[in-house]
């Protein structure tokens, strides 16, 4: 995600609507890609390696083996980095980040690696501001250091 989004003033909210649906439609006849022979192999996670083998069946996109991951399954321009509400989303690792965020518009998402005490803080400026956090959890309260 994009530490920031240039808005443009021609998508109208029908047009994202409309888009999003879009965007879910195509989400649900993508397939899932797994990486190939981890059924077969326990040591190989299912996670999506490029297949790279010289005779490699997915590689060939040989019947009867998964899909391959292709741009063709990507969701709409339009509609990439809005959240299903139809606002914008953005990724903050800090308070600081908060402050170019526009209430009612944007929604932020706090970063998987940012720790409890400073998501406590995001939490607290957010709701300052009058920000939606879209991943609230870990409202457990943390004492600051003496």
């Amino acid at each position: 995600m994009p530490k920031k989004q240039v808005r443009s003033e021609k998508d109208t909210s029908s047009e994202l609507k409309r888009l999003l649906q879009l965007r879910k439609a195509i989400a649900e006849r993508r397939p899932e890609f797994v990486r190939p022979e981890s059924w077969r192999y326990s040591r190989l996670r299912p996670n999506w390696r490029k297949p790279k083998g010289l005779d490699n069946k997915v590689r060939k996109s040989k019947k009867g083996w998964p899909r391959r991951v292709k741009v063709g399954y990507r969701g709409p321009v339009g509609a990439r980095f809005f959240h299903p509400s139809g606002r914008a989303e953005f990724l903050v690792h800090n308070q600081h980040e908060l402050a170019d965020l526009v209430p009612g518009k944007d929604v932020a998402r706090i970063g998987r690696t940012v720790g409890a005490r400073k998501r406590a803080e995001i939490l607290k400026r957010a709701k300052e501001l009058g920000l939606v956090i879209v991943n609230p959890r870990g409202l457990r309260v943390v004492e600051p250091k003496k």
